[in-house]
């Protein structure tokens, strides 16, 4: 359920799609395994952009680095090809080796000419630093979790403290996964762009909500000193067809929507977006000399800017407002912003 309907929360001015997630994008779906006892509070997401043969029908893709302070891996190959082969996959920071070794496996099952009569495959996967609530250290990340939020992919997914989510902080708050979407017009017809995040980014005191400062929600919330050393993970999805240029263009627009939450980008902070279109797809294998490309009318494509805008503000304050207060490691609690809210009002 949207933020708005739930909290009264409007964020900009465009219409959102029927679930208000990244899946209103035909095609695309989301899972999570979650690992929460304890000490051990991290897991696994991953996004499917459809639900064919990513490998052999690529879609369209670009990645921008607003602050590069991370770890993700296959930018380098989307920045230069302009596609995206595998599912996008996140998790904690040192569990990016063991998830890529899963997803490579997944791959491969899937695609028995990857390095047999064809090329290799450019496996994606993303991270944030859950250390202040997880046994990072551990390793506690198998292979078995990242099949099972494979496995677990459907239109319909929960936010906030859930799979990669489950040990984020943001603004000094419980973090996690949020979403968001906004339904658009062209031609007289309706596409959809949607947000998927992973936050674990900023500080308490610069968090906007909905255009008011916290403080003036929250004046006497007391929530303790940090920096603003986490990271947020960003990924835009469209059905409408944009070139891979065109995608990095709202890509970079991504970081209107953290400015207006209040994150400012710190050093040690890493802010990383891809975006993608299923307006059509790219085939591994050429069946002609020449790929007929699609792309929309660049006059038009402001209105992807601002539906980019909205979606990251809403997607980040709706991780926020998704996620519950959790104790994880050395009992260490991180509060729910929406407990705060509550209590605030005196509902609890």
């Amino acid at each position: 359920m949207g933020i708005e309907a739930s909290w009264g929360f409007a964020v900009g001015s465009l219409p959102h799609g029927p679930r208000n997630l990244i899946s209103d994008v035909p095609g695309v779906t989301v899972g999570h395994c979650t690992l929460a006892d304890g000490e051990v509070q991290t897991g696994v997401t991953a996004l499917l952009p459809h639900p064919g043969d990513l490998f052999h029908e690529k879609v369209p893709a670009a990645a921008h680095v607003i602050n590069g302070f991370g770890k993700t891996t296959g930018l380098v190959q989307i920045q230069e090809l302009g596609t995206l082969e595998t599912p996008i996959l996140f998790t904690n920071t040192l569990s990016v080796g063991a998830v890529y070794d899963a997803l490579v496996r997944h791959m491969l099952a899937l695609c028995p000419d990857i390095c047999e009569t064809t090329g290799s495959v450019n496996p994606v996967v993303c991270e944030c630093n859950d250390s202040g609530l997880d046994d990072i250290r551990g390793l506690h990340v198998t292979g078995e979790h990242v099949r099972a939020a494979l496995a677990g992919c459907r239109a319909g997914f929960a936010e906030g403290a859930v799979g990669a989510g489950r040990g984020m902080r943001c603004h000094g708050l419980k973090g996690g996964i949020g979403s968001a979407s906004r339904r658009l017009e062209l031609d007289g017809r309706a596409y959809h762009l949607g947000a998927l995040v992973l936050s674990n980014h900023a500080r308490f005191d610069d968090l906007i909500l909905a255009g008011v400062p916290i403080r003036e929600r929250l004046a006497a919330a007391s929530v303790p000193p940090h920096q603003d050393r986490g990271s947020i993970i960003t990924v835009l999805a469209t059905d409408a067809p944009l070139t891979c240029r065109q995608l990095g263009r709202v890509a970079r627009r991504a970081i209107v929507g953290l400015s207006r939450t209040g994150s400012y980008c710190g050093n040690g902070s890493g802010e990383i977006v891809i975006a993608f279109s299923t307006g059509y797809r790219i085939p591994h294998y050429p069946q002609g000399d020449v790929v007929a490309l699609q792309a929309i009318h660049e006059d038009r494509i402001d209105l992807f800017f601002r539906a980019a805008a909205e979606c990251v503000e809403e997607s980040v304050l709706s991780s926020l407002l998704h996620a519950e207060t959790v104790t994880g490691r050395g009992g260490r609690t991180v509060r729910s912003l929406a407990d705060l809210l509550r209590e605030a009002k005196g509902e609890c």
